[in-house]
């Protein structure tokens, strides 16, 4: 059955809303229909399209099958259905997902399995049952982080006066003293002093700086980010680009965003090392569109989804929670600034970002709302 074909069923099967499929495009669970004898999709709203990372004219004519493979749970309720017992069937089951695809994941989910009006279709719709509680955890972990962060720039700014007395210090007393052996100590003391320095002004730097807002093209800002990193890395790594150039230009402050995920880039590089003495190291940049998305409460009809994925070792378990902590650093001299960074410049873009990390797959995920120009950031 066509697109257009399964539109008119549809208008049938609800008579008081004539664009039933436009309204389902806007529902924030995944939804598709498809033909009772053979599976086959004929219809799949947005927010399956980005559940399943793939467009709506390559998924239209695939079966369940081929979506979730052999599902015991899933094609009995959908027998269920074809028979007649129930008009709906739900269920809580793992749905795996496509076969082949680059990343294969197990998505705990709650299914539902409808029948239409028209007997010939059928209509599944699922969601992750994990969803609510991780936006309930990245929701805290957010206010702990800005918690923090607001205790750092206090603290700042208490350090950085007196700081610039004890540099100052330092320099007269060196030009006193008589023995040039002594002066190696003071030179201690303003070396340090210009080290801290440098952390207090990297706290302070993302609220100082005005927004330069422009409308930009974000793989064109990920170009960039992959030239720093391979010119720093030239050899055993790869940097796989896989982008939806479909994407709008977004707005925002592109040198902030090109920052942030720099940052997020230069630490998988880092994290690497044995990975690119073996000459098998990758990082990917993933770019799709994320429609009916949530974002700290508020709601956006769309927003840009931007994922930076390693094969690294992971992040340590015991920092993991704490990763976007400041001066939380899993590697040995690392100023534990680069990823509270990132969340800042994210963060005030109305975005967010999160990280799942685990031995051979560590995947940093962006979100960023599209919103109009005249509104501020």
């Amino acid at each position: 059955m066509s697109a257009g074909l399964l539109r008119n069923s549809l208008k049938g099967a609800a008579s008081a809303a004539p664009f039933f499929p436009t309204l389902l495009d806007q529902m924030p669970n995944a939804i598709v229909v498809f033909e009772a004898n053979n599976l086959h999709l004929v219809y799949v709203n947005a927010a399956a399209e980005s559940a399943l990372d793939l467009s709506r004219k390559s998924l239209e004519g695939q079966s369940v099958q081929d979506l979730f493979g052999s599902n015991p749970f899933l094609s009995n309720m959908i027998e269920e259905i074809k028979a007649g017992h129930f008009s709906a069937e739900r269920q809580e089951m793992v749905l795996h997902s496509l076969p082949g695809s680059i990343h294969q994941e197990s998505i705990p989910a709650h299914v539902v399995v409808a029948s239409l009006e028209d007997p010939s279709l059928i209509m599944m719709e699922w969601f992750p049952i994990d969803q609510q509680l991780r936006s309930e955890r990245d929701e805290r972990v957010t206010q702990q982080v800005e918690a923090n962060k607001q205790l750092m720039r206090n603290l700042a700014h208490e350090i950085k006066n007196p700081l610039g007395g004890i540099r100052g210090a330092a320099q007269l007393l060196e030009f006193e003293l008589p023995d040039k052996g002594l002066r190696e100590y003071t030179q201690v003391i303003i070396k340090e002093s210009d080290r801290l320095q440098d952390l207090v002004d990297r706290l302070l730097a993302p609220h100082r700086k005005a927004h330069a807002m422009e409308l930009f093209n974000v793989h064109e800002a990920l170009e960039r980010v992959r030239s720093l990193v391979l010119a720093e890395f030239p050899k055993g790594l790869k940097i796989i680009r896989s982008y939806d150039t479909s994407l709008p230009e977004i707005l925002g402050d592109r040198e902030q965003l090109i920052q942030a995920i720099l940052n997020i880039a230069h630490n998988a590089a880092q994290a690497l090392a044995d990975e690119i003495s073996a000459g098998v190291a990758q990082i990917e940049f993933k770019t799709r569109v994320a429609r009916s998305v949530t974002i700290s409460k508020h709601r956006y009809k769309m927003a840009m989804d931007l994922h930076v994925i390693d094969n690294g070792p992971g992040i340590p378990e015991d920092i993991r929670e704490r990763i976007f902590f400041p001066l939380v650093s899993g590697r040995e001299g690392g100023s534990g600034l680069g990823l509270t960074l990132a969340q800042t410049f994210v963060q005030q873009h109305q975005g967010f970002i999160a990280c799942d990390s685990s031995p051979g797959r560590t995947d940093f995920h962006i979100q960023i709302p599209y919103r109009k120009q005249e509104k501020p950031l």
